[in-house]
């Protein structure tokens, strides 16, 4: 994935020198506006997109993976009963996805906050990754500063790490057994009745419980 931002990440920080300006027009006519490039796509513009379309072709397949992993009969049930789509997506489906789409989601997160120390190539001059070389070329210290970065980096990632756990268990209730589903007392009090009953009904008719 870093050997894909990386060039991705080149090619915006220097679009600007590949298309100076932006201009629209009728073709083999009057321009009808121009602009220049530099202005529009800076340093921040460069990295927001470079970062961002490399990672929506992944988080794009986490999310369809999640969303097929849905029983296609949890669908038809909601539909029978006539919810309308886009209830029975907010409701059905994406709680039922998220158990599946949150952990890979939460670890693109992670790896994309290390990714962002690429971003010296733009170059996108309140990294953390660029303050600390610049700070190294200054007081030619480089090692310190690098590990001041990656202690910074350490513990965003370890503050990152404790949401998704929690995120993954509000939404593994009940399947993952990382937090125990909330139980009706009353329909719990009704069940085991129910199955009392079944019990006296075997211990006063055996001949019924042996057919």
């Amino acid at each position: 994935m870093v050997l894909l931002c990386t060039p991705s990440l080149v090619f915006w920080g220097l679009i600007a020198v590949l298309y100076p300006k932006i201009s629209a027009g009728v073709p083999f006519g009057p321009e009808l506006f121009s602009l220049d490039t530099a202005s529009v796509v800076n340093a921040t513009v460069a990295a927001i997109l470079g970062l961002g379309l490399n990672e929506s072709a992944y988080l794009a397949e986490i999310f369809r993976a999640g969303l097929k992993s849905v029983d296609r009969g949890q669908q038809e049930a909601a539909e029978a009963l006539g919810m309308s789509k886009g209830k029975i997506m907010w409701r059905i489906i994406l709680p039922q996805a998220m158990r599946v789409i949150v952990p890979p989601t939460g670890n693109e997160t992670i790896g994309m906050l290390k990714t962002t120390s690429l971003v010296l190539a733009v170059p996108f001059t309140l990294d953390l990754t660029f303050a600390t070389n610049a700070l190294a070329n200054r007081t030619y210290l480089p090692v310190p500063l690098l590990i001041v970065a990656a202690i910074w980096y350490l513990v965003i990632t370890s503050i990152l790490m404790v949401g998704q756990h929690f995120i993954e268990a509000y939404y593994g209730k009940g399947v993952d057994n990382l937090a125990p589903a909330a139980v009706n007392p009353a329909a719990a009090k009704a069940a085991g009745a129910g199955a009392d009953a079944k019990r006296s009904m075997k211990t006063d008719f055996p001949e019924e419980s042996a057919r």
